[in-house]
This record gives C-alpha cells, structure tokens and sequence, in this order.
C-alpha cells in the first residue's frame, strides 16, 4: 500500500495528474503506473476510472501494461481487474478484486458499479461467484468488526444476486453464508447455509450450517451439524477441534475434551487439537505443565497448519505469563499521583519508615531531583545489602540514597530499548524471541539501561504510562533488558555463560525491580530451553524461600511478584508452589508510609494524602 500520505485522495489527485500529462505525451506504460498508483489511493474515485478507460482506448493491449509479476503492485492489480471487467472478463477480474480485498480487506476495492450490478451474478459461473466469495472470508476475521465492515458490502451484494441468479447451487449458497456470517447478516447467513445444505449435502455445508448456527446463538443445532460433517468425513480432525471449542466456549469442558482426545488418538500430532486440548486442561485445573508442552509442542513443530493464539490466549493478563505486575511500594504510589498533578513538584523532604527497593526510590528521585530522604530506620537483614555474594553489582549506598554502580548506558542502547520495552507479551516464548533485538547490546550497556532507564519514548504507550503509572514504563525497560542479556553471546554453554552468572548475580543482588525482572528472564530461558529447567526451578525456589525468610523482620515489596515468579516457572517445585500460594492468599502487608516537609510549590491532593508533614 501507498505510505506517507494524510490526504489519500489529494494524493490520488497527484497520481492523476501525471498519468493525464503522460497520456498527452503518448508515454502509455507511464500513465499505467501513475494510474494504478492513483486506484491504490482512491479506489472508488470515479476520475480515475475514466482515465483507466482512455487508457485502454488508447492501447492496443492494455492488460500488457498492468502486469502480474511475482509481486505485484496492489493498485496495478485492481487496476486490471477493473479492465478485465471492462474486456467482458468480468469472473476474472472479481478474482482479483477478490485477491485484493484478502491482502488489504480495510480498503473499498470492490465499491465500484459493476460488482454491484444484479445482472453480474446471471452472468457469472456459480463456482467462481463462490471462489471469490471465499478468497473474500480467508482474508477476514470472524466477525469482521463492524466499523471495518464497509468495503465488504459490494460483496454481500453481489452474494444476494448470486444465489437470487443460482438458488440451487450448494457451494455458492454455503459461501454466501460465511460472508454474511463474517458481516453480522447473521440471518441471512443461517438461511442460505441451511439451504446450501439440502441443495449439496456434504462435509463442509454442515460446516458452514455449524458456524451459522453457532453465530446465530443456537448452540445445540450447531453441534449437530458439526457432528454431521465428522459423519461425513471422519478424517477431518480439524472440526473435532471446532466441536471441542464450542462445547468450551459454552462451560461443557468435560465434553470438549473427548472430542479433543478422539482427534488425539486419530492423530497425535494433529496440531488444532494439542493447542485446543492444552488450552482446555489449563482453563479446567490451571495446572502450569499444560502451557509448558504446549510451548514444547509448538516449538518442535514450527510448520504448524495455521497460526494459533491458545497459549497467549491463556497467557493474557496473567502476571509474569503475559504482564508486568504493577510496582506495590509505597513511594511508587506517591510517584503514580505526582504524575497526574497539574503542578511540577517542589524540592521537599520525604521520610520513609523503612527502605525500599532502590529501583523505586531512583524513579522518584529521578522524577523530583531535588528531594532528600529520610529514613527512620534500617531493619535486619540490611536491605543494601546483596542478599548472597554476587559480582555484578548494580547499586550501592549514600547512606540510605541509592546509586548506580555502574556507568550510563549508550544513546545506541537507548534507542533500542525505548523502540522495544513494553509492559505485556503474548506469552514468555514470544517475549524471548522479541527481545532477540538487542542481541548485539553490550553487557555494560545492558547493565547500564537496569539502573538508568531512559524516560518513555513520545509515543501513545509511553505518554500514557508517563501519566498514569511512569513506574510501569521503569519495570517494562528493567524487564526487556533482562531479556536482552538471555540472547547476551549465546555461543557460550549455559552452565558457564556470562548471561547466566550476570542474571544470577541479579537475582542475589540488592532487593530490587530488577531482582524480578532477572529471576524472570531466567524463567523464560525455562520455557524456551528444557534443559535449564531444574536449575531454574531450583533458584525460582530459593529465592522465594528467602523473601519469605526476611518478611518475618522487615516488608519485603517484592515477595509477591517472586510468587507469581515461581508460579509461571516450568516444572517448578512442588513445595515453592505451595508456598507461593500460601504467600499470595496472605493479604498484602503494610506499606512503608512516607511523609513530606515541603519547601516548594504543593504536591497535589494525592499526594497530601501519602503524606504527612513534619
């Protein structure tokens, strides 16, 4: 499609323009192109159309002028379909149309007369009405949303002339229905599927009656016929998975699954029924070990029959499996109100009852350079400290003021990080292979983004985690760079690669953001790599096992996310499963409580109220 344009039909206007001077210079080919770049833009625009016309009355051979080579130029292909109609070629030229609304289905390629005309239909052979009608639905989602559903209406027409043209052809009643079923003519998508399967009793008419029925909210009538069509074709194991999806989306998940392992047991392999059958098991005991082989499976099996979307379907929203869990310190909440205040905040004195991690205190300081912090006491274990020896230390101490020990990242690294920090992922595999960008970071840089990240890029998702929660936006960065240091020299063995020692390092370190995002990182080389799977159990285990340990003296912010750690961890210990369990049914503890001296301009009312005045 064209780029770069606000005013497509200003630009369609340009296109015109130059194809009418190059026509007056008899220079045909280049009036062609200007012609098809002008249809790519406005499609409908009825000037262009009557230059396509003195195109072709200009030429000897005009389709020679819009080739179709190995990838052609959209507009050069709606270009000669429109001149395919015009040579009484009609059916040839719905076929491309039809090929185009499939590559790019949200623009009007087919709102033009002659689609739309009653007497195409009576003109046409059924099964090519048909064959178009069904490239239209490969290219559209089921339902098409219903602002996007406009250029698709030309087709709906045409598909009522053709079954008042064809009212006994079977295929084309089915593949009307699939279009109407697509456009929300739901009625009129049961009526012509219900007749294409008397008029053609097959497999795929009780397909289409299925899919109808199941649109129209008439569950039961929809399994009967997609029991039909097994009936017809027992081999067909594809709509075993559609009965098994059906049962599911309406609580029959019992049933569901025997559908599943009738397919299975067909067809162990059968790549619909692993991804709805793994989907299923985990939606019926959200037991991990399904997600797990079901990432197994797709990983050894890339040349899948279709795309699937079950393990980020059961990922999504979940924390660590498809999301950054929100920051739950008390400096954080105070940092999440500065953001939405209409005045800048003031320099000011902010006292806190106990530490908190310093990559929560860098953000608020980060956000208000001149504040002090006061800290009214150091609990046992000291919260400076790292938690076991490490040799990558990320910070150290001015007295309670943290501060990076190591150098600023590279503008280079900045860049890549802001283009690619997000707060949600599909599911930790495609986390794994998003994060593949950063690759060839340095480990200085990679450590330098953990403890300065940049401020959020002027994009739609950075301005809204600027100003509803710039804590977010922090993790996001700390938790991508993590990633990055997974694909850090990934030609050094595992066991003794600078990628493991750092990230472990990390997660030993000071108590910290980036102690999740290290021990997450870990996690996700679980998922893609069976073999660091007991390791990562193992460290998953323990350092739960130590927050939990250093929470009966003093708050440990993090405890609850390293729960949430060792429940998206692979084969994770039985008793750290427990344990996080245990930890996250616990009601979240009290929060250090900060207080301010102001000395400058107020903070806000929200503020006020995370603090109290000395």
């Amino acid at each position: 499609m064209p780029e770069g344009t606000d005013d497509p039909r200003l630009s369609a206007e340009g296109e015109l323009a130059l194809a009418r001077l190059a026509l007056d210079e008899g220079d045909l080919q280049h009036a062609a192109d200007h012609l098809a770049g002008a249809i790519a833009y406005a499609p409908t625009m009825p000037e262009v159309h009557e230059a396509l016309a003195h195109l072709a009355a200009r030429a000897e051979s005009v389709l020679d002028l819009f080739p179709l080579d190995q990838h052609p130029f959209i507009g050069t292909v709606v270009a000669r379909a429109h001149l395919l109609a015009a040579a009484g070629r009609p059916g040839d030229g719905l076929e491309l149309l039809a090929a185009a609304t499939g590559h790019a289905p949200g623009e009007d390629w087919a709102g033009v007369p002659w689609v739309s005309a009653p007497e195409l239909a009576a003109q046409l052979d059924p099964d090519q009405i048909a064959r178009a009608l069904m490239q239209v639905c490969a290219g559209v989602p089921d339902p098409v949303p219903e602002q996007a559903r406009e250029p698709l209406w030309p087709y709906l027409r045409l598909a009522r002339h053709a079954v008042a043209a064809h009212p006994r052809h079977g295929l084309l009643l089915g593949a009307a229905s699939a279009l109407a079923r697509r456009v929300g003519a739901i009625t009129l998508a049961v009526d012509w599927a219900s007749q294409g399967a008397r008029e053609l009793p097959s497999k795929l008419s009780e397909v289409w009656l299925g899919y109808a029925y199941r649109s129209a909210g008439r569950i039961d009538e929809a399994l009967a016929a997609l029991r039909r069509a097994v009936a017809y074709d027992p081999d067909d194991l594809s709509v075993y998975a559609d009965i098994a999806g059906t049962l599911a989306d309406h609580g029959r998940l019992d049933e569901a699954l025997t559908w599943v392992d009738r397919a299975l047991a067909r067809d162990p392999t059968f790549d619909c029924a692993v991804h709805t059958g793994h989907r299923l098991r985990y939606r019926r005991d959200g037991d991990l070990a399904h997600l797990v082989a079901l990432a197994d499976f797709a990983r050894d099996h890339p040349d899948d029959s279709h795309e699937h979307n079950d393990l980020a379907e059961c990922c999504h929203g979940q924390p660590w499996l498809g999301r950054v869990p929100p920051a739950t310190e008390a400096v954080v909440a105070a940092l999440r109100q500065l953001a939405r205040a209409d005045e800048p905040a003031g320099e000011g004195r902010l006292w806190l009852s106990g530490l908190e991690p310093p990559s929560a205190l860098r953000a608020l300081l980060t956000a208000v350079p001149a504040l002090s912090l006061a800290v009214e006491r150091i609990p046992a274990p000291d919260p400076r400290e790292p938690r076991r020896p490490v040799t990558h230390r990320l910070w150290r101490y001015d007295g309670t003021t943290p501060v990076p020990a190591v150098g600023a990242p590279s503008d280079s690294a900045v860049e890549r990080i802001r283009r690619l920090a997000h707060p949600a992922w599909p599911h930790p595999p495609a986390a794994y292979d998003a994060a593949v960008g950063l690759a060839t970071v340095t480990l200085d840089d990679l450590l330098g983004l953990l403890a300065y990240p940049p401020p959020p890029p002027a994009t739609e998702l950075g301005r809204t985690l600027a100003e509803h929660d710039p804590a977010l936006w922090t993790r996001s960065v700390q938790v991508w760079t993590c990633l990055g240091l997974l694909h850090h020299h990934t030609d050094e063995p595992w066991p003794e690669s600078t990628r493991r020692r750092v990230l472990l390092d990390l997660v030993w370190g000071v108590e910290d953001w980036t102690t999740e995002a290290a021990l997450f990182a870990l996690v996700t080389a679980a998922w893609v790599d069976p073999s660091v799977r007991t390791e990562v159990a193992r460290v998953a285990a323990e350092r739960l096992a130590d927050a939990v340990e250093v929470a009966q003296g003093r708050p440990v912010s993090i405890r609850r996310s390293l729960a949430w750690l060792v429940l998206a961890t692979p084969q994770a210990e039985p008793a750290a499963v427990a344990t996080a369990r245990r930890v996250l049914a616990q009601r979240p503890a009290g929060r250090p409580v900060p207080r301010q001296r102001r000395f400058g301009q107020l903070w806000g009312r929200m503020w006020r109220r995370l603090t109290r005045h000395g």
